[in-house]
């Protein structure tokens, strides 16, 4: 036993320093198969759902999935791998399967373009949030360990002709594998992708590369022409020309609020104290564009909203700020958050950041208070027609104790980590409430400015959260999934309006109308679809994309008003 050591020892040592040979067919099929077993449990899981294992035509469903991700991945790797790109392009997308991996397996998103577009569109801060040690830790284990066998290995040369051939071969048989599979199994795989259309994004690394494709794609086409003009007919409504005073409408586009725990809506807790305490109108019922900030931003300032919803006409077009600012409403954007996603294009806008308020910012992260915290001087300065837009950071997961000063952490036990894996739901759902505690001050501290200054400007605040979130519910945390199969709390929102005396009069309609005729839509399904039409009617700007029965003032306007 002792004199067979040294032979371990030495061949020990000469593996570690020669390396060993592959073909780019071996390494793009030992790629495949690792890609297939460690990236795709939740494909594996969600498709065989309900299945039993005693049946064996599961186990010959499985077989063929297993078969078909590993042909699917093999057929993408010999169409880009040669001797010089095949270990580059693995080590990339060993990267991407595992940090996808992680993210999807912790908070259950999905990877599509929807999803990759938030990946992509991520502010520093936010991406800082999400670089947790599980995530280091799963890395190093599904990406670190590859790489450094990567790394040993030496691609083999050989003549141009021949290796083309090889890959030619391979691909070919790459795609037969997988049309054997699919046929094998064609009925009930074709039906579960009908019904279960989220599960092709759980194929993983494809679904990365095919969504990041998607958006890089779509990006590049928006960028190739401007956004198409929309509402060239706005005019200033009759009402401009007998206001004394100056008119200011505040647009509050929330963050990541959630129905079920807004205080006002009826949540078990009380979250929304100080805006129960003032006279405003709380909508019970409201559904929102998207699941995401890069889906419903850019549709809540859109005409044809959620209800025809196309992603390229909307992102092809202009949106509701320009149309206003044609009419001579005077626009500013002030953003919290990762943008304003091309909304405010061509619009003055400005960051919180950016301001240098005193105590607003701390460690690339401004709390919310800075979107307010110069309102009496604006509203001082204030003439003619305004709207004035503050994106939120709101409650912007998974670090929701970051988004709030230390006195609103009321509830506790909270999560004080940016892995929510490391705290128990009630602590996850006590730091998320804290966030909106914080919310409900913000929203009433500018509401009492705008009181404070009802004297000198006219003016209405509305404030609408952009989408919902998952808190736990059926294992789901976070936010982003296809709007077709999320859940509930991820579309629902809340949604308040505060309106000084004298806006009626300012806007055109009815005196004493809008508090009781907002109460009755209040108790009625809504959407963000109403948000564009409704800016339209409290701004009085006339356009022929107005449609009044999607304008929630529009019961308020004289029937002879043009």
């Amino acid at each position: 036993m002792e004199s067979s050591r040294p032979d371990v020892s030495a061949r020990l040592r000469r593996w570690a320093a020669e390396p060993f040979e592959l073909s780019v067919e071996t390494l793009v099929l030992v790629a495949s198969l690792f890609w297939a077993v460690s990236a795709n449990r939740l494909f594996y899981t969600g498709a065989l759902a309900g299945r039993s294992w005693n049946d064996p035509s599961a186990w010959g469903f499985g077989a063929a999935l297993f078969v078909l991700v590993v042909a699917l991945h093999a057929a993408l790797l010999a169409v880009v791998a040669t001797r010089w790109t095949v270990k580059p392009v693995i080590a990339l997308l060993s990267v991407a399967a595992a940090a996808a991996t992680f993210y999807v397996e912790a908070y259950g998103v999905v990877m599509d373009p929807s999803m990759l577009r938030n990946v992509l569109r991520t502010h520093p801060a936010e991406a800082g949030e999400l670089m947790t040690a599980s995530l280091w830790l799963h890395l190093a284990l599904y990406a670190g360990l590859p790489l450094l066998l990567l790394w040993r290995v030496r691609v083999a040369p050989r003549p141009w002709l021949s290796s083309a051939g090889r890959r030619v071969a391979l691909l070919l048989l790459a795609l037969l594998a997988a049309v054997g599979a699919l046929m094998a199994v064609f009925q009930p795989f074709s039906s579960l992708m009908r019904n279960q259309k989220e599960l092709r994004y759980r194929i993983t690394p494809a679904s990365v590369l095919w969504s990041t494709g998607a958006v890089l794609a779509a990006d590049a086409k928006g960028a190739a022409k401007p956004r198409q003009p929309i509402g060239e007919d706005a005019v200033a409504g009759p009402s401009w020309a007998g206001r004394r005073k100056p008119l200011v409408v505040v647009l509050v586009v929330g963050e990541t609020a959630r129905a079920a725990n807004w205080g006002l809506s009826g949540a078990p807790r009380q979250t929304t104290p100080q805006l129960a305490t003032l006279p405003v109108v709380n909508f019970t019922d409201v559904t929102a564009c998207g699941t995401n900030t890069e889906v419903s931003l850019p549709c809540m300032f859109a005409p044809v909203g959620r209800r025809n919803y196309d992603e390229d006409r909307i992102r092809g077009q202009q949106s509701l700020l320009q149309v206003l600012a044609r009419a001579g409403v005077v626009v500013q954007w002030r953003d919290n958050q990762s943008g304003c996603k091309g909304v405010c294009e061509g619009v003055p806008s400005e960051t919180v950041e950016s301001l240098k308020l005193p105590g607003a910012c701390a460690d690339g992260r401004c709390l919310d208070e800075g979107l307010v915290q110069d309102l009496d001087a604006r509203l001082a300065g204030a003439r003619g027609t305004q709207l004035w837009v503050l994106h939120m950071l709101g409650n912007h997961g998974p670090s929701y104790f970051r988004r709030y000063p230390a006195r609103f952490a009321q509830f506790q036990p909270e999560c004080r980590q940016d892995d929510l894996r490391q705290c128990s739901v009630e602590q996850i759902v006590n730091a998320y409430d804290n966030a909106l505690l914080y919310t409900d001050h913000v929203l009433a501290t500018a509401i009492r400015r705008l009181q404070a200054r009802a004297g000198e400007v006219d003016s209405a605040l509305l404030y609408v959260s952009d989408h919902g979130e998952s808190l736990g519910e059926q294992g789901l945390f976070l936010h982003g999934l296809p709007y077709a199969i999320a859940p509930e709390v991820q579309k629902r929102v809340p949604m308040v309006m505060w309106s000084s005396a004298g806006l009626e009069q300012a806007a055109g309609l009815k005196s004493g109308c809008l508090g009781p005729a907002l109460q009755r839509q209040a108790r009625t399904p809504v959407a963000h679809d109403h948000l564009f039409h409704t800016l339209l009617g409290l701004l009085d700007v006339r356009t022929t994309l107005h449609e009044p029965g999607l304008d929630l003032t529009d019961t308020c306007r004289s029937p002879s008003a043009p």
